[in-house]
């Protein structure tokens, strides 16, 4: 069983039937970065579409039921301020997210599960990095 940190391409690929995150759980410890629950909600509240925005919630609510959330506490202050120094020294410009959630999987010790192969959080030092394919589920109607 492996730990996987979620980020937030992963619960946007869930939410769009691309990536099923109950098979993930079912074989993996999963957990959620603060910063991505903050992420997924910014795009609900961005969302002119009032029911999909409240389906898109029932469904963070749902995941967040079963898994939990991993605080910005000094920890992972201390990681993230760690891999903010590497990149400004590198001369690589990052997303301050993503190196929060970087920094999140660094300090808890799991591999950070993404959907976006291009986000390269493997080229950070300590990082763990497992990219999810996307496939889309076969759908039935009722």
């Amino acid at each position: 069983m492996a730990r996987l940190i979620l980020d937030t391409g992963v619960l946007i690929g869930s939410v769009r039937g691309l990536v099923d995150l109950v098979s993930l759980r079912d074989a993996d410890d999963l957990a959620i970065p603060a910063v991505v629950v903050a992420e997924y909600l910014a795009g609900t509240l961005a969302d002119q579409n009032p029911g999909r925005a409240a389906a898109q919630t029932a469904f963070l609510d749902d995941v967040l039921a079963v898994m939990p959330i991993v605080e910005y506490d000094r920890e992972v202050a201390e990681h993230h301020a760690d891999l903010l120094a590497h990149t400004r020294r590198a001369g690589t410009r990052r997303g301050p997210h993503d190196l929060i959630i970087a920094a999140t999987a660094r300090a808890t010790g799991r591999e950070l599960l993404t959907a976006d192969a291009r986000a390269e959080f493997g080229t950070l030092p300590g990082v763990e990095v497992r990219v999810v394919e996307s496939t889309p589920r076969s759908r039935t109607k009722k």
